[in-house]
């Protein structure tokens, strides 16, 4: 091949590699943008969802006779509430554009997780046994948790609220076994009511 040629052949490459680089390049800025972002999806609408379904299942509890009436009662709710606000979150991303499941809602839920599995042991292991009285303050402190270490990825009212789920769940585990279901109350219902207003009010919804 002459030399002529040589030089035609390397400017018809040369393009499609530099192209190659370029797209690389939008590659990883793009993950490395992802895995930096905060998890705004968190949905002040489903928090206030689930402090509604808090303060009706705190009402019926109450007035049950049996202790496996009065969990089935929590366990409907929290089914409920789960319900809810992954369909809040996930029309919030809907709207934004955004995966639910994105770079910083994958870290968001991996970091959740290990309170609510913790959370759920205890439950089966306190309820075989018969201790319903410390369930309340158990469900109220790794709740917390687990929206703290989650919270670190999403907007700052986020990790507060679970702070002050922590506080409550000590409160409830220090105070008489009567007064369980009224911390159930304000913990899960009034805190969710109250810290999902303002995320709805000053982060989109």
């Amino acid at each position: 091949m002459t030399l002529p040629a040589r030089r035609l052949e390397a400017d018809r490459q040369r393009p499609t590699a530099l192209h190659d680089r370029a797209m690389d390049n939008l590659r990883f800025i793009r993950e490395t943008m992802e895995r930096s972002a905060s998890f705004t999806h968190v949905s002040g609408i489903g928090g206030v969802g689930m402090g509604v379904v808090a303060l009706v299942a705190a009402w019926v509890a109450q007035g049950t006779s049996t202790s496996t009436a009065w969990m089935a009662t929590w366990m409907s709710a929290a089914a409920v509430s789960l319900g809810l606000t992954v369909l809040a979150m996930a029309r919030k991303s809907h709207a934004e554009g955004m995966s639910l499941l994105s770079g910083p809602g994958r870290k968001f839920v991996w970091s959740v997780t290990p309170a609510l599995v913790a959370g759920a042991v205890l439950t089966v292991v306190l309820a075989s046994s018969g201790a319903f009285a410390l369930l309340p303050g158990i469900w109220l402190l790794l709740y917390g948790t687990g929206v703290v270490t989650g919270g670190s990825h999403s907007v700052r009212p986020v990790p507060l609220m679970g702070a002050a789920f922590m506080l409550m769940g000590a409160l409830a585990l220090m105070s008489p076994a009567s007064w369980g279901d009224a911390y159930m109350a304000v913990g899960f219902g009034g805190l969710h009511i109250g810290f999902g207003i303002v995320i709805w009010r000053k982060h989109g919804g």
